[in-house]
């Protein structure tokens, strides 16, 4: 066989050349349509990685921590969307909405970009080239917000002269800056610095005279400042939807939450979430001091040689352990919250299978379970926190975690008070719920306010059960077991 090789008397003919000149570009321009090929469809990306990136804000309407974990309306209606899809959620928090809808219009690619933005957004008009929305799952309307002892609004023309603040970058600027061509006498705020709640406590404060929230914010944040009340509504209800990138690659995604929503809207999971958010009232509101009475008459005396038992075997007092009990459940063996905690010390299924409780309504179980997971709190904080204190701390953190005991514990430390001091502490615990105190911390908002309020009822309950049950000689404990609680009916001992 003769080997082949290129020598000088091979030469390319001019028909040649040109041959091969053509053939080159068509590689070049196959390469080229290569490197230019459409998007990704997003949805393919996103089942690729296996993860749905969401963006959220840190609120009690969207996305916070608790002691069960995470929780808000926008992150269970996405982890739904991602269990839908078969892969993991990935929630992020943008600390303006500015920076969430930034994050939507980022392409695929890119380091910072999100799948979508679940965060209790209205839909924006100035926003629309930039995202588009999904089909909406609530609807609320626009309100100006005054304190009460100040002259209600019932107009614009209520608001001239007025010092008024929205959210930077929501719906409701581009709202007042549309209402501003009738009116030009409306000046307002926009603040990056504040949420809801702050907007709530700054009127609250008198520090502004109005602030212009939407209805559903306002009604999960007017518990913490009752005080605030409705001026007046600032035109209909609006849809509150998620946003999503623009671009036909992202076609087959807006399809896909469109229809998951479909699907919860008709089986009766969307109704439901909305119920367990905003449909009920705070779970630690003060039970009357009646119905208090009325129960260590009827229901405690069941449950009291299981709290002394369980009080002698954990070293701890066992009126206290009720005390604790009748927070939680009123006594109610069966008791059962929305969050899914259940039984009479209101175990979550973590803690339950962490301190070995394998029946939830099981009192026994309840009571012991509850006092294992008490010491073991209060084990993980500083033995060197004198008592009381360290309980306090203990039940605090029983109630909305750790982590952000510790984080009121740091912000007590920084403002220079004594962050061994449950009277410092709860001081700072409410700073959780602001958000130029909460983004300074490392586990983000929560609603400080609750684990205060917790203990200070779970105290006065306490010393009323220290009271009556005094041996006879001093107090009134009725032979039978009973309790007769006199004064109980007219006032609570205060604390």
């Amino acid at each position: 066989m003769t080997d082949f090789a290129y020598t000088a008397d091979m030469r390319l003919t001019p028909h040649c050349r040109l041959l091969t000149f053509f053939l080159a570009w068509a590689l070049a321009a196959l390469m080229l349509t290569g490197c230019s090929q459409e998007p990704e469809d997003r949805l393919e990306l996103i089942r690729e990685r296996g993860s749905l990136i969401a963006v959220t804000r840190n609120t009690p309407t969207t996305f916070y921590q608790d002691r069960h974990g995470d929780t808000g309306l926008e992150f269970e209606l996405a982890q739904r969307f991602a269990e839908h899809l078969g892969v993991d959620l990935d929630m992020r928090i943008n600390s303006t909405l500015d920076e969430l809808y930034a994050s939507i219009a980022e392409p695929a690619d890119q380091l910072d970009s999100a799948d979508l933005a679940a965060a209790g957004l209205a839909r924006n008009s100035a926003r629309i080239d930039q995202v588009r929305y999904a089909q909406p799952y609530l609807h609320a309307t626009p309100q100006v917000i005054y304190r009460r002892g100040n002259r209600q609004p019932s107009s614009l023309e209520d608001l001239y002269d007025k010092r008024i603040m929205v959210l930077a970058g929501s719906s409701l600027v581009t709202l007042l800056r549309e209402l501003q061509e009738s009116h030009p006498e409306l000046v307002f705020e926009e603040s990056e610095q504040v949420e809801v709640v702050d907007l709530l406590r700054l009127v609250n404060d008198n520090e502004i005279d109005h602030a212009v929230v939407y209805s559903n914010e306002l009604v999960v944040n007017q518990a913490f400042y009752p005080a605030i009340h409705v001026g007046f509504d600032l035109g209909d209800a609006r849809p509150i939807a998620w946003a999503l990138p623009r671009g036909t690659e992202n076609d087959t995604l807006a399809a896909a939450v469109d229809e998951f929503f479909q699907d919860i809207q008709a089986n009766g999971t969307l109704d439901q979430l909305i119920e367990r958010f905003y449909g009920h009232a705070d779970v630690l509101d003060y039970v009357g001091a009646r119905a208090f009475a009325r129960h260590m008459q009827q229901r405690l005396p069941r449950f009291e040689s299981l709290f002394r038992e369980a009080g002698d075997q954990y070293g701890l007092d066992w009126r206290l352990l009720a005390a604790m009990g009748y927070q939680e459940s009123l006594w109610d063996p069966d008791a059962r919250s929305f969050t899914g905690v259940r039984g009479l010390m209101m175990l979550t299924l973590p803690t339950a299978q962490f301190v070995g409780v394998t029946n939830r309504i099981d009192s026994r179980q309840s009571i012991f379970g509850g006092a294992r997971y008490l010491i073991w709190v209060r084990d993980q904080i500083s033995a060197d926190i004198p008592e009381p204190d360290r309980t306090w701390f203990a039940m605090a953190a029983y109630n909305v975690g750790l982590g952000h005991l510790n984080d009121a514990r740091i912000l007590t430390r920084n403002n220079g008070r004594d962050p061994d001091r449950w009277i410092d502490v709860k001081d700072h615990l409410p700073l959780l719920a602001k958000k130029e105190w909460y983004s300074q911390t490392r586990h983000g908002y929560a609603r400080g306010s609750e684990p205060v309020h917790y203990v200070q009822n779970i105290r006065r309950y306490y010393d009323i059960l220290q009271w009556v049950t005094q041996p006879p000689s001093e107090s009134t404990q009725l032979p039978s077991g009973e309790y007769h609680s006199p004064g109980i009916l007219e006032q609570l001992p205060q604390i």
